[in-house]
């Protein structure tokens, strides 16, 4: 296994008026150069776990080590300023008062002014702001704004950079397009990052590895492909992507296992637990939106209940004869009116099964 540039292990946080800690247990790690995003409801733990990797937070228990060397446990704590981290935050902290090129170069103003000079116009150029150190905050848009704010804390080449949901002052549009912009800055900087957001589409578009937390746990620590294929645990399968949990029952048939559901047999799937798995075989079957496919030849009839309008598809909420409700990404020629009875089948290659709940 590869060294790892950050690594946390078994860390707890925990405040003096509360009497359970924080961020409880948690033990993830980033290679040099990666970048990590923490995503997780409000109040979950992951901007207290940021604070405690950047120094702001003591460790109650477990260790933090930054590039090999330990910066964060019960015993000792190395000062933020000492652990040569750069910060972003959402609220983006500019001077109002000083020039772009001023509140870039506000972390080395040790260096000679021709040195601080060339790495300004350096890391301006890095986040495509070349030619505006003399402009001042309130001329730029949010967007170019956060842009400065990320141009400072990369000017005093940090080893670790962490940013605490960046762009949730931002418009939806401009979120999403800045977050694949900050990616390609931080990739080209050779930055490791940790990144803390609440928005999935966010998430999925900066990280190499994604954390999913819940009440100060993390649940799973993968990356966005195996997060919404293979979620490690029902919280996970439940907050990533669009989804709901079906009653099902595992039947062995020969070589191979049927999963009997409201909708059908699944037969032929790729991958699915042995019946034994289960007591009696019976679990909850996870059903993404994309596993649902609108088929008017189907024998299984579902009525259209909500749908929202997603440009080139439909999310649609679909409820079965029984109650069962479904939901199903389906292209939006296929305008069907709400109360509106379709065919619809189950397609998927392999199965996310969990313990059956009442």
């Amino acid at each position: 296994m590869a060294l790892m540039f950050l690594a946390v292990s078994q860390l707890e946080v925990r405040y003096a008026d509360q009497a359970q800690a924080a961020v409880r247990g948690v033990t993830l790690g980033l290679r040099a150069g990666q970048i990590g995003v923490l995503i997780g409801p409000s109040g979950c733990g992951k901007t207290t776990l940021l604070r405690a990797v950047a120094g702001l937070e003591p460790v109650g228990a477990g260790t933090i080590h930054l590039n090999q060397q330990l910066v964060g446990s019960p015993q000792r704590s190395l000062p933020p300023e000492q652990r040569r981290i750069g910060m972003v935050f959402q609220d983006y902290a500019l001077f109002p008062h000083l020039s772009v090129g001023r509140n870039v170069a506000f972390g080395i103003h040790h260096l000679p002014r021709s040195e601080q000079a060339a790495r300004v116009a350096e890391v301006l150029q890095l986040v495509g702001l070349e030619g505006c150190e003399s402009r001042f905050a309130h001329e730029l848009s949010g967007g170019q704004q956060q842009r400065v704010a990320l141009a400072r804390a990369l000017a005093p080449r940090p080893q670790l950079m962490l940013l605490d949901e960046p762009f949730s002052n931002l418009d939806v549009d401009l979120r999403e397009r800045l977050a694949h912009e900050v990616r390609g800055i931080l990739k080209a900087a050779g930055a490791t990052a940790l990144f803390v957001t609440h928005d999935q589409l966010e998430a999925f578009a900066i990280g190499d590895v994604i954390g999913v937390m819940h009440q100060g746990q993390l649940h799973q620590w993968d990356d966005a492909y195996t997060l919404y294929h293979r979620p490690a645990s029902r919280f996970v399968a439940d907050f990533i992507g669009h989804g709901v949990f079906v009653p099902a029952t595992l039947v062995q048939q020969g070589d191979s296992v049927a999963v009997r559901t409201p909708l059908g047999d699944l037969t032929d799937l790729e991958e699915c637990p042995l019946p034994s798995s289960y007591p009696s075989g019976a679990c909850d079957v996870l059903l993404r939106a994309d596993d649902i496919v609108h088929d008017d030849a189907a024998p299984v009839r579902a009525q259209l209940v909500r749908k929202a309008f997603r440009g080139a598809e439909f999310l649609y909420t679909l409820r079965l004869d029984g109650g069962l409700t479904l939901l199903a990404h389906v292209p939006s020629h296929y305008d069907h009116a709400i109360g509106e009875w379709i065919g619809i089948r189950v397609q998927a290659k392999h199965l996310v099964t969990f313990p059956r709940t009442a």
